[in-house]
């Protein structure tokens, strides 16, 4: 006995082609996904990426292994050929360069250089995230023409903007060679970036977490200091790592602003004298531009686990 199928109707018809439509398109989409992470992690590029690191780190390899050679070795034979003869490293080179009254002396450098780094990253990062919740939860008239605008000034560099910096900064507010003007410098031009960062990922918030906030009675301080900056951790860590390298190896606003005094020149200006200077003392400079180094470093392994999700924060759906 036969069973009876009901008759297809327009609507169903459609429906079914609908769902193949979309299955399709699921199974394209994942045959790309395979295609390409196939072709990720193929042998060829493990070996593309091997030998793009080897060659990156080469150099800082180099300039290690110089950092911990004498003088005489230095200028008598290459670092490639440090493992003929490993009793002859030594830390006098290090020493020689922090000692406070050695002819490097970068002890208080790095000091002015921590003074420098530390608040023109926490600035920037507090204020572009009061900025982004505004723009992500707060409606007012003209917010996206704003958020734009904001924006848009990431395209305005920091160097055109030196000498009437220094202007306002001497002759209309008195600062003079002070941290202020570069705290104030580095801190105006990050807001644009640190706000579009920071708004891209507080945008993928729940929107249930801040209704919820309200009906329990909640204001938008409470929300945002209790609720939201906990759950800002990948975002504030990779805009962080952006400005703490950037601010740490800057030589050029600081060395406009500060000038090249011991009491408040960075590591760089002191770095780039020594290049000028002391060419000629190998020993010196590599191990001061690897002190240089040491910080920044330390800093991007603890923070690099937030990163890529930081940077990848309102960039995917689903």
């Amino acid at each position: 006995m036969s069973t009876l199928q009901p008759a297809a109707t327009p609507e169903s018809v459609a429906e079914d082609a609908t769902t193949d439509v979309a299955g399709g398109g699921k199974r394209r989409r994942k045959g790309k996904a395979g295609d390409a992470s196939r072709a990720v992690t193929s042998p060829w590029a493990s070996v593309v990426a091997i030998i793009i690191a080897v060659l990156w780190t080469t150099p800082t390899l180099g300039l290690l292994v110089t950092s911990f050679r004498g003088q005489r070795d230095i200028n008598t034979t290459g670092w490639w050929t440090a493992w003929r003869d490993p009793g002859a490293f030594t830390l006098d080179n290090y020493r020689q360069a922090l000692a406070p009254g050695s002819s490097a002396g970068l002890g208080q450098y790095f000091i002015n250089t921590i003074v420098i780094t530390v608040p023109a990253v926490l600035l920037p990062i507090f204020l572009a995230s009061l900025a982004a919740y505004a723009f992500a939860w707060m409606p007012f008239p003209g917010r996206d023409a704003l958020f734009v605008a904001v924006f848009a000034l990431q395209i305005v560099p920091l160097q055109v903007a030196l000498i009437p910096l220094l202007d306002i900064y001497v002759n209309k507010l008195g600062f003079g060679a002070s941290y202020w003007s570069v705290w104030l410098s580095h801190t105006i031009f990050a807001l644009p970036l640190a706000t579009f960062l920071i708004h891209n990922f507080m945008r993928e918030l729940p929107g249930e977490l801040m209704e919820a906030a309200r009906v329990d009675g909640a204001g938008h301080v409470t929300i945002f200091f209790k609720i939201l900056l906990p759950l800002l951790t990948p975002a504030l860590a990779a805009f962080g790592i952006f400005q703490f390298l950037w601010v740490w190896n800057d030589l050029l606003v600081s060395l406009v602003f500060l000038g090249g005094t011991p009491d408040v020149a960075p590591i760089t200006v002191r770095v780039a004298e020594l290049s000028g200077s002391r060419g000629s003392a190998w020993y010196l400079l590599s191990a001061g531009a690897f002190i240089s180094m040491i910080v920044p470093v330390a800093v991007f392994l603890a923070l690099q686990r937030f990163f890529v999700r930081g940077l990848l924060a309102g960039g995917l759906k689903g």
